[in-house]
């Protein structure tokens, strides 16, 4: 399941928007004191819901990233490859050693109840 290229561009520009912000908190370009913040309870409410939302968003999709990795068939491993190749190799040769086997045993001996005597 691949992401189509509306969704990919709506995350980048939201990314891109969120670095905006971060460059112009850190230049001082845009900054509310803290006076305002702490003494408009308004303000206060909004930036601590905003971040709350912005914490609670980015948890979502860290978690859903790393469940669709985790669930994602990657292949075996190549400790994997090796253990799945020498157990081929093992069936041969047991099958193998089987042929070898019913090739070289004597017949079975004959039951000696199911013989007839001979009368002559």
């Amino acid at each position: 399941m691949r992401a189509s290229r509306v969704v990919l561009g709506v995350w980048f520009a939201l990314v891109a928007i969120l670095l905006i912000v971060e460059v112009a908190e850190i230049t001082h370009a845009f900054t509310l004191p803290i006076q305002v913040a702490v003494g408009d309870p308004l303000t206060f409410v909004f930036v601590l819901f905003f971040t709350t939302t912005v914490a609670l968003v980015g948890a979502i999709f860290i978690g859903i990233f790393i469940s669709s990795r985790m669930m994602r068939p990657t292949g075996f491993t190549p400790f994997e490859e090796e253990m799945l190749r020498m157990r081929g190799e093992l069936t041969e040769l047991k099958r193998s050693v089987e042929q070898i086997r019913s090739a070289v045993a004597p017949a079975p001996p004959a039951d000696p109840a199911s013989e007839t005597p001979d009368e002559d």
